[in-house]
């Protein structure tokens, strides 16, 4: 989720001011800027969708053991002992026994469970947010607030919903096709998208969109926040000691995944509760526990109030182990990912411009 724009990628989008054809008439100076600016948004959005896809696929596995342990019902058998609750042995009881267990069970290919649509999510959701990302912050510069400390936590919220409402069928498919283990309830996404329209209607596809852009605006607030402000503190060190070692590529590759780190950590009850929403209903074999009943997820408030009811605390933070394992190189790939492919698309933007400049 995604996911990442550093603080100077802005710049690559200013027409050059020694460039001819930019210098001649106002008009013609208006047009370049406008045809750079479209040009810097579709680089942006491109490199978004290739890092969104790169991304997903790397961490899939992970995302799979995170969605089992979040609509597993029952509690994590250690957490059940120290609780003192009874002992009612769940599926899964810990990262490496799980993998052994859907490894076992459906093969190495159920590591990959729901890989079409989250890869169809990936890159609408990723393509939008970057987007969103690259025109707020050059609407930020037009009105000169560019550098104030809260417009890089707004931009990211805005991003994050943006790419929710874009992509939002794909993760309820994605969900429901890795939670529902074997033997399959659907065999396909197309077969999953047919039987959720047929016993919810067309809206049954959004069931949860709510509670999801709930949930990614903070997180996406707080990871483009961060990631920005990481990024800041990173030159101003490195100003001080300029001899440093360490690459451009390496200070993004860190700073995204702390800030995926962070973002997780603090909005995953959000996401727990999301995730059972989007199962709720799904007849899924018991051999995998308790079901979701779509009366325990009728609301944000009493979804997390009946998890917290029934399984205590941890039951918010269910899967944050492999949502946090996650979480930092799903970021750090992507934003190490979106500023390599940015920079070969910005380089072939330019060579195309210089060609078409040399034969004026």
């Amino acid at each position: 989720m995604g996911v990442n724009t550093p603080v100077s990628s802005p710049a690559r989008a200013e027409p050059s001011q020694s460039d001819p054809r930019t210098a001649s008439k106002p008009g013609d100076r208006r047009k370049a800027s406008s045809e750079n600016q479209y040009a810097s948004s579709v680089a942006s959005t491109v490199a978004g969708a290739l890092a969104g896809a790169v991304s997903r696929f790397a961490t899939g596995p992970l995302d799979v053991l995170k969605i089992r342990f979040q609509v597993q019902l029952e509690p994590v058998w250690h957490a059940a002992a120290q609780s003192g609750r009874p002992l009612v042995r769940s599926k899964y009881t810990s990262i490496r026994q799980a993998l052994a267990t859907i490894v076992k069970e459906e093969g190495i290919q159920g590591l990959w469970r729901g890989t079409v649509p989250g890869q169809l999510l990936s890159v609408p959701y990723t393509a939008a947010q970057f987007f969103t990302v690259q025109q707020s912050r050059q609407l930020a510069k037009r009105w000169g607030v560019d550098t104030h400390p809260a417009a890089s936590f707004l931009t990211g919220a805005l991003s994050g919903a943006a790419g929710t409402v874009a992509s939002y069928p794909f993760d309820l498919l994605r969900t429901t096709l890795a939670a529902q283990g074997v033997p399959r309830v659907y065999n396909s996404m197309a077969d999953a998208a047919k039987g959720i329209v047929a016993n919810n209607g067309p809206a049954g596809l959004y069931r949860g969109m709510g509670i999801t852009i709930l949930e990614i605006i903070p997180y996406a607030a707080l990871q483009f926040g961060l990631y920005d402000y990481f990024n800041k503190c990173w030159e101003a060190h490195r100003a001080r000691y300029p001899s440093l070692p360490g690459s451009k590529d390496v200070q993004h590759l860190v700073c995204g995944l702390a800030s995926g780190l962070l973002a997780k950590l603090a909005t995953h009850p959000l996401d727990v509760a999301k995730k059972r929403v989007q199962v709720a209903g799904l007849a899924r074999s018991t051999a995998y526990g308790e079901r979701v009943a779509l009366v325990a997820t009728r609301s944000l408030r009493g979804c997390l109030a009946d998890i917290y009811r029934r399984e205590g605390f941890a039951g918010l933070y269910k899967g944050v182990a492999p949502s946090v394992l996650k979480a930092g190189p799903s970021a750090a790939i992507t934003f190490a990912a979106y500023e390599l492919f940015l920079r070969w698309l910005s380089v072939a933007q330019e060579a195309r411009r210089s060609e078409a400049a040399s034969r004026e």
